[in-house]
C-alpha cells in the first residue's frame, strides 16, 4: 500500500517524476554525484516555492538544474586544480537499462567524463544536453539563456575537443564483462599469468585518492609496475573484504568493500580485448555514488 501511494505521488509531482533525468543531467555536467545531489535538492526547494507559476514543469526543471550545475562547475574548477594527485569523476552505479542506450551510456563513461573536464562549463552543458539527451539547438539556447548561433559555436568547439582527445576503447559489452571477471579472479588468486593475459603491455593506472585512500598518488605506466601494484593489493586484503562486480558509469567494474564501506572502485578500459587503462577511485569522500543503491539514468 505504501509503495503504491509513493508511486502515485511520484506520478503527480513533476519534480519527482523528472528527478532521475535531472540528476543525470547534473551529474554529466559536474562529474560529481554528491554535487549533482546538491543541485537536485536546490531545484526541489525552488520548485516548491515557484511551481504554481510554472507552465511547463519539465522545461523549467531542466533549465534550473542546468544553470545551477553550470554555476557550481565554475566554482569547482579552482578546487579541482589544487586537488591532491590525479582527479577522476566520482564513480556512480548506473541503471541496468542504460546500456541499451549507447549514446547516454557513453556520455556517462569515466573516459568521456575525463575528456569533458577540459571543456568550459558552458561547452560542457551544451554538449551534455545536445549529445547525451538530444535537446535541439533552440531548446539548449533557451535553457542556457544564449542565442542559437552561440550554442552552435559552443557545440562545435566541444565536439572538436572531444573528437581530438577522446581515447578509443573497446565498447563491446560482453567482452568488457568477460575481461573484468577475469581480472577480478586473477587479482583474488594472485595469478600472475592470468593478469599478464588481460593487461596490455602499455597499461596505465590512474588512481584518485585525494591524499586519503590506499593507492598511488601518481599515475603508474607499464605492465610490470601495474602488475606489482595489484599483486601487493591482493596480498594485503581489506578487513572483512568483499569484491563486487557491478555496473559503474555504464560499464562492468569492480567495487572493493571493507564491511559495509566501499574502499575503491576499479573501472577498466579495453583496447583489442586487453586492459589498457584502469581508473581507480579510492577517495572515500567520492564513493557515495556506489554506496547508494540508486543509479544514474
Amino acid at each position: 500500500m505504501h509503495d503504491a501511494a509513493a508511486t502515485g505521488a511520484e506520478s503527480r509531482d513533476p519534480y519527482l517524476q523528472h528527478r532521475p533525468h535531472l540528476l543525470g543531467v547534473a551529474y554529466r555536467i559536474l562529474g560529481s554525484h554528491a554535487e549533482a545531489e546538491d543541485v537536485a535538492q536546490e531545484v526541489w526547494l525552488r520548485w516548491n516555492a515557484d511551481q504554481d507559476r510554472v507552465e511547463n514543469p519539465k522545461a523549467w526543471l531542466v533549465t534550473v538544474t542546468t544553470r545551477l550545475a553550470v554555476d557550481r562547475l565554475r566554482r569547482a574548477k579552482a578546487r579541482r586544480e589544487s586537488y591532491v594527485g590525479p582527479w577522476l569523476p566520482e564513480p556512480v552505479r548506473t541503471e541496468p537499462d542504460l546500456v541499451e542506450d549507447l549514446v547516454r551510456a557513453d556520455s556517462v563513461s569515466m573516459a568521456m567524463l575525463v575528456v569533458l573536464e577540459a571543456l568550459s562549463p558552458l561547452e560542457r552543458a551544451v554538449f551534455v544536453l545536445h549529445e547525451a539527451f538530444g535537446y535541439g539547438h533552440v531548446e539548449v539556447a533557451q535553457i542556457l539563456g544564449r542565442t542559437e548561433p552561440a550554442v552552435r559555436q559552443l557545440l562545435k568547439r566541444a565536439r572538436d575537443h572531444v573528437a581530438a582527445d577522446r581515447p578509443r576503447y573497446d565498447t563491446d559489452r560482453t567482452t568488457r564483462q568477460v575481461v573484468t571477471e577475469r581480472f577480478l579472479k586473477a587479482c583474488l588468486d594472485g595469478d600472475v599469468d592470468s593478469l599478464l593475459e588481460v593487461l596490455a603491455p602499455d597499461v596505465q593506472l590512474v588512481s584518485d585518492t585525494g591524499g586519503l585512500g590506499r593507492a598511488p598518488l601518481r599515475t603508474i605506466d607499464g605492465i610490470e609496475k601495474v602488475l606489482r601494484f595489484f599483486l601487493a593489493v591482493a596480498q594485503q586484503p581489506l578487513p572483512d573484504q568483499r569484491l563486487e562486480l557491478a555496473d559503474v558509469n555504464g560499464a562492468p567494474a569492480v567495487i572493493a568493500w571493507s564491511g559495509a564501506e566501499p574502499k575503491y572502485v576499479a573501472v577498466l578500459d579495453l583496447r583489442q580485448g586487453r586492459i589498457e587503462s584502469i581508473k581507480l577511485a579510492a577517495n572515500p569522500d567520492k564513493l557515495t555514488g556506489v554506496a547508494s543503491g540508486t543509479g544514474i539514468a
